[in-house]
């Protein structure tokens, strides 16, 4: 399971708040353009749903579901059927918190969506998953600097 960790000066709550905070995902996110709650959800809570939109080469849309949500200790979601799932780790460190970023493919993609890919992103499925930790870094860095900011 591929995973990106940085060290911030901020408690592991006030992290957590942020990240959770799914309509502030497009400030952190290299690809995420923006998220919106959906049926009736208006937070982080296990079973809430949201619509990420998002855009390399050209947009697409995903709906999630919030699948671990402990205040100041873990934020997690799978995406579409569960496909993927991604999670962020909150832990107290000697500067405030360390956030680990990850993801878990569990059902590989097919032909048909490994070709959506390639047409959304412009890359290959291999070149895909090095955009993905590139953007796990980039993602932890623009949190970084808005909470130490």
């Amino acid at each position: 399971m591929p995973e990106e960790s940085i060290e911030i000066a901020a408690p592991p709550e006030e992290a957590w708040a942020a990240i959770s905070d799914i309509t502030r995902m497009g400030e952190w996110s290299p690809e995420t353009r923006s998220a919106t709650w959906v049926g009736g959800a208006t937070g982080p809570e296990v079973g809430a749903r949201f619509k990420g939109n998002n855009k390399v080469k050209l947009p697409w849309s995903t709906t999630c579901e919030v699948t671990s949500s402990t205040p100041g200790r873990e934020f997690a979601f799978k995406v579409g059927k569960g496909d993927t799932t991604w999670a962020y780790r909150f832990e107290p460190a000697s500067r405030g918190s360390r956030v680990t970023e990850s993801y878990e493919i569990v059902k590989p993609p097919g032909t048909v969506l490994r070709f959506l890919t390639k047409l959304a992103t412009g890359q290959s499925w291999e070149e895909r998953q090095a955009g993905l930790r590139a953007g796990m870094r980039t993602t932890l860095a623009n949190l970084k600097a808005a909470l130490e900011g």
